[in-house]
């Protein structure tokens, strides 16, 4: 039984946090058993055209989304606090600043993402700071014919196991076969503005809170 500290790591826009979300997080909770699950608010993502939600009600969902999970969850502000472009780079930066070198420290993300990974800013230094451990996705594939090149060399020279990454403080891959939950933000707020039912995309209380305060309904 390992005795590292382990800190898992999940950022998104969650505007808003749906099913898909939670289902990840679950997900790997399960396979890492980590001491503490940080979510992360974006600010301002770069790659993405301005938010129209305001963060603090972005956080405020987020904090519902992910209350009722078996690991300790801290909703981490640290990005919607930093002013212009927010980089996934500082943040783990920042929480490795924190966790020290020891702490193994994993970055949960989407095969989505992975197949762009190469256009984040100082992508292969995230090896030096964290794990990346990525969930299948449907329609996006993780396979070599669906990823860049450098992206593909570094899944296979990294590639690792649930222990492996419990284990070490960062630098390996994790790629989970295992969820197919076919969900998006998009998707979910263009429900909710045309007033289709999005009871089967939301927790109940983000729901409720996104009526009370009538978000996406224009």
């Amino acid at each position: 039984m390992s005795v590292r500290r382990c800190i898992a790591l999940f950022g998104g826009s969650f505007d808003p946090p749906h099913h898909g979300h939670v289902a990840l997080v679950r997900y790997f909770a399960t396979l890492l058993a980590p001491d503490e699950l940080h979510i992360v608010p974006a600010g301002q993502p770069w790659q993405k055209t301005e938010l129209q939600t305001p963060a603090a009600h972005r956080v405020a969902m987020a904090r519902l989304a992910f209350a009722n999970l078996a690991v300790p969850v801290a909703i981490d502000e640290q990005e919607v606090r930093r002013s212009g472009p927010t980089y996934t780079i500082d943040t783990l930066r920042a929480v490795r600043a924190e966790a020290g070198p020891e702490a193994s420290v994993a970055f949960l993300m989407g095969a989505d993402q992975l197949q762009k990974l190469h256009t984040w800013k100082d992508w292969q230094q995230l090896f030096s700071l964290a794990h990346l451990c990525v969930a299948s996705r449907p329609g996006f594939a993780f396979d070599d014919a669906h990823l860049p090149p450098e992206v593909a060399r570094e899944c296979a020279r990294r590639a690792a196991g649930a222990e492996q990454i419990r284990n070490s403080p960062a630098g390996l891959m994790f790629l989970a076969n295992g969820l197919h939950v076919d969900l998006s933000a998009t998707g979910v707020r263009a429900a909710l503005k045309e007033g289709r039912t999005a009871a089967g995309m939301l927790p109940d209380a983000v729901l409720d809170y996104a009526r009370q305060h009538h978000l996406y309904e224009t």
